[in-house]
C-alpha cells in the first residue's frame, strides 16, 4: 500500500492539552502514521487553555482571515500552528477570540458548560475543513477524535460531497468515554440549518444533542468506527453493531495504535479493491 493522506482533526493533543487517554491517542495516532510514511495534517481547537509562548504558536497570515457564517453572523477564522519536535509533527489549531478566549475550553472560570459550546463545534469542524480546501489538500482519510469533532462527518457527505477535495474521501470516527458536564443548546439543529444545502432530514439526529447523540450521529455519517476507550456508553456501542459498519473495538492501550494502523490498512485496502473493479 502506497502513502495515504490522512487529516486528524483531534479534541485534545498532548502535551498541548493535559494527559489523558483521548490526548495520548492525539499525538501518538499520528505520530505512528508518520514513521509508516503517510503525510498527515493535523487539528486542534485552540482553547483557552493553551498557553501561546509555552508552546510557540505563531499565526499562519495566509490561512487567516476568511468568516465563517454561523447563525447568520460572520466569524473570523484565524490558524495557527505549532511543531513537536520529538513526533516531527505539526499542529494547525482553530482559533476564534470570540469562541476561543483565554483560559477557556468547554467551561467558563465559574465552572459552567459554556452557553455557546455548539457554536464553537460548529466553528471548529468547518474551520478544519475550509483551511483544508485553502491548502488545496485532498485526504484519503479523515479521522475525527472527540464528540466536538462529530459534525465533520456530516459536512463531508453533505455539504463537501460533490467537493473534488473530499469527493473521495472516507471518514473515521472514534468513540470516546470523555462525555461533557453540561448541555448543548437544543438550537444546533436550527444553526446548522442555515447551510442553505442542509435539510431537515440531514441533522434530525441532532435535535436533543446530548453526548449520547452527537455520537450516533457522528456515525451515521462515518465510514467506519473505533472505540478508543475501554467502555464506552452501552447505548453507543448498542448502536455502533446496529449500523453494520467496520468497527474496531477497543484492543488494550499497549496494542491501539498497532491495531488501529492495521485497521486502517484494511480500509484502504478494501477501497483500493472496490475502485479497481
Amino acid at each position: 500500500m502506497g502513502k495515504k493522506k490522512i487529516l486528524f482533526a483531534s479534541q485534545e493533543i498532548y502535551p498541548y492539552l493535559p494527559e489523558t487517554k483521548m490526548s495520548n491517542v492525539g499525538l501518538h495516532l499520528p505520530k505512528k502514521s508518520i514513521e509508516q510514511g503517510n503525510e498527515i495534517r493535523v487539528f486542534l481547537p485552540k482553547f483557552g487553555t493553551i498557553k501561546e509562548k509555552t508552546n510557540n504558536l505563531h499565526e499562519v497570515i495566509r490561512l487567516s482571515g476568511m468568516n465563517l457564517i454561523i447563525d447568520d453572523f460572520d466569524h473570523q477564522l484565524i490558524i495557527k500552528v505549532a511543531s513537536i519536535q520529538s513526533a516531527r509533527m505539526q499542529i494547525y489549531f482553530i482559533d476564534n477570540d470570540e469562541y476561543f478566549p483565554r483560559k477557556i475550553k468547554f467551561h467558563d472560570e465559574e465552572g459552567n458548560f459554556m452557553k455557546n459550546n455548539e457554536e464553537r463545534m460548529i466553528f471548529y469542524c468547518k474551520g478544519v475543513i475550509e483551511t483544508v480546501k485553502k491548502l488545496g489538500w485532498s485526504p484519503d482519510m479523515i479521522h475525527c477524535q472527540g464528540w466536538f469533532s462529530s459534525l465533520i462527518p456530516l459536512y463531508i457527505k453533505t455539504l463537501y460531497k460533490e467537493d473534488p477535495l473530499f469527493k473521495d474521501t472516507k471518514v473515521i470516527y472514534s468513540v470516546f468515554d470523555t462525555d461533557f458536564e453540561g448541555e448543548l443548546d437544543s438550537a444546533l439543529m436550527e444553526k446548522l440549518l442555515f447551510e442553505r444545502k442542509l435539510e431537515e432530514s440531514d441533522v434530525k439526529g441532532i435535535k436533543n444533542p446530548s453526548f449520547i447523540n452527537l455520537n450516533k450521529f457522528a456515525i451515521d455519517y462515518s465510514d467506519a468506527i473505533t472505540q478508543a476507550s475501554k467502555t464506552i456508553n452501552s447505548d453507543v456501542s448498542d448502536y455502533i453493531k446496529k449500523s453494520d459498519k467496520p468497527f474496531m473495538k477497543y484492543p488494550g492501550e499497549e496494542n491501539y495504535e498497532e491495531t488501529y494502523n492495521n485497521f486502517f490498512d484494511t480500509l484502504v485496502e478494501e477501497e483500493e479493491l472496490e475502485l479497481s473493479e
